[in-house]
C-alpha cells in the first residue's frame, strides 16, 4: 500500500481555486479510496498504480479549462502496511502521550 499527497493549483484563475480543490475532491471520493482532505491538499490510500491513475485523473480535470496547472505530490510506498492514512498520526500521538483522537497542531 502506498500514502499520496497531493495538491493541484491552476494558475491564472484568481486567489480562490476551491471550485477546482472541488473537481478533484469528487474525482477522489469516486475512487472509493480511503482519503484525508487538509488547508493544504488531500492524503490518499491505496495500490501506488490506483493512486498514479487518480493523480493523473484530477490533473486532467482541472487542465480541462485551465492553460497552466501546477502540482505537487508525494509518495509513501511502504509494502504489509496498510492503515496507514490514520496510523502514523495515531503512532506520533501515542509516543507523545496523547490519545490518538486528540486534535494535534504543530503550532506551539
Amino acid at each position: 500500500m502506498a500514502l499520496l499527497e497531493f495538491s493541484i493549483t491552476p494558475l491564472g484563475r484568481g486567489e480562490s481555486v476551491g471550485q477546482y480543490v472541488a473537481r478533484c475532491v469528487e474525482i477522489v471520493e469516486r475512487s472509493g479510496l480511503d482519503h484525508e482532505l487538509h488547508a493544504m491538499g488531500t492524503v490518499v490510500e491505496g495500490e501506488p498504480a490506483a493512486l498514479l491513475k487518480l493523480l493523473g485523473d484530477c490533473l486532467a480535470a482541472v487542465a480541462a479549462d485551465c492553460d497552466r496547472v501546477t502540482c505537487s505530490a508525494k509518495l509513501d510506498i511502504r509494502r504489509g502496511h496498510s492503515g496507514q492514512l490514520h496510523g502514523k498520526v495515531e503512532s506520533v500521538r501515542r509516543r507523545r502521550g496523547g490519545s490518538a483522537s486528540q486534535a494535534g497542531s504543530a503550532a506551539p
